[in-house]
């Protein structure tokens, strides 16, 4: 092989070993602080499922019903 051949390859070979360094020293500085695009649709819609299964359950009749005297009591009651 030519020197000036086996130079460049050598050059190549140095800055992709400083660009693949650069890559892990910024993965592991950033960590999993956040989240992915993906894994925020997924926390929405289980958001967004238990505001709704909550809903129900204050909505419902019995849970209501229990509010309601929960805060007629609180207002009726004397200081």
């Amino acid at each position: 092989m030519n020197k000036a051949v086996q130079t460049v390859q050598a050059a190549a070979v140095r800055v992709v070993r400083a660009v693949r360094v650069r890559v892990r020293r910024g993965a592991l500085a950033r960590g999993d602080a956040g989240m992915a695009t993906a894994e925020y649709a997924m926390g929405l819609v289980a958001a967004v499922a238990f505001a709704v299964v909550l809903y129900k359950v204050v909505t419902s009749g019995a849970v209501s019903a229990e509010l309601q005297s929960i805060v007629k009591r609180a207002l009726d009651a004397k200081v």
